[in-house]
């Protein structure tokens, strides 16, 4: 499209005049907010920033491995931001198993989805995949941590009749089904409503990108349908097994100790999507 506007970083400060109304409202509610609304605008400058530089020395290359790098570490730090800075219970093998679950899913989903559903021969275009794995990625974090939170919690909570369960020789799933199965509810309905809406109320963040570049409406129309069902199936997927893994586990309360992991991971630069 040649008439993309031009934006510079006068147009973004601009466009941050905004989160005053969320700081003006969080004042006047004493919600205490101002601090986290300054914290994660300063996030989302600086790590969109530099995001755009090595994705556009990524893309320029066109590198398999440069693109599989920067796959994994997207992936890497999702698992660090899941694990370190929204749970606050743990278990032991729990960054691991979030990590391998998280790199297992979203790649076989994105592989297959980018090869034939796109019909992308190369599917590792960068300019291709590397999206697409960061829609996928910023979903299914989402949902695995929901899911985690809500598991481990009610498993802390109903510690005692979950050892009941398994005193008179039930199995750690079996004394743990239901918690799993509303753990996993309350993680996918979030985005099973996005897919009811789509189109009706919201024009998604993955067809306004590609009518923005200048791509046909409909092509936009069928990408944005495309990436909605690759993000259900690998929330879904991820969802469930890091669900059954934790609820098969014993629970530890991490509290405090983690202090110096949840900084690590307020540190790192995570690529969100809507």
């Amino acid at each position: 499209m040649d008439d993309i506007p031009n934006l510079t970083w006068l147009n973004v400060g601009l466009a941050s005049l905004f989160i005053l109304i969320n700081a003006g409202i969080s004042l006047y509610l004493k919600l205490k907010l101002e601090k986290a609304l300054l914290i994660s605008s300063v996030r989302c400058i600086v790590q969109l920033t530099i995001m755009g530089k090595i994705l556009n020395d990524v893309f320029e290359a066109n590198n398999v491995y440069l693109v599989m790098l920067m796959t994994f570490t997207l992936i890497f730090l999702s698992s660090c931001e899941t694990v370190y800075n929204k749970s606050e219970w743990s278990f032991n093998g729990m960054f691991p198993s979030v990590l391998i679950t998280t790199a297992f899913t979203t790649m076989l989903i994105g592989i297959i989805g980018s090869r034939y559903a796109m019909n992308e021969k190369t599917f590792w275009a960068p300019d291709l995949f590397i999206p697409t794995m960061g829609l996928i990625l910023g979903v299914t974090a989402g949902g695995v941590a929901v899911s985690l939170s809500i598991c481990l919690d009610k498993i802390k909570e109903d510690q005692k009749v979950i050892e009941t369960y398994l005193s008179y020789g039930a199995s750690k799933w079996e004394a743990c089904r239901m918690i799993a199965k509303e753990s996993i509810k309350l993680a996918l309905l979030p985005n099973i409503n996005r897919m009811s809406i789509v189109g009706l109320i919201t024009i998604p963040g993955a067809m306004t990108g590609q009518i923005l570049s200048g791509a046909p409406i409909m092509n936009a129309v069928y990408y944005q349908q495309i990436i909605t069902f690759m993000i259900s199936a690998a929330e879904t997927l991820c969802v469930v097994i890091v669900t059954y893994v934790s609820s098969t586990e014993r629970a530890v309360n991490i509290g405090y100790s983690s202090e110096s992991y949840r900084w690590l991971s307020t540190m790192l630069l995570i690529v969100r999507t809507d």
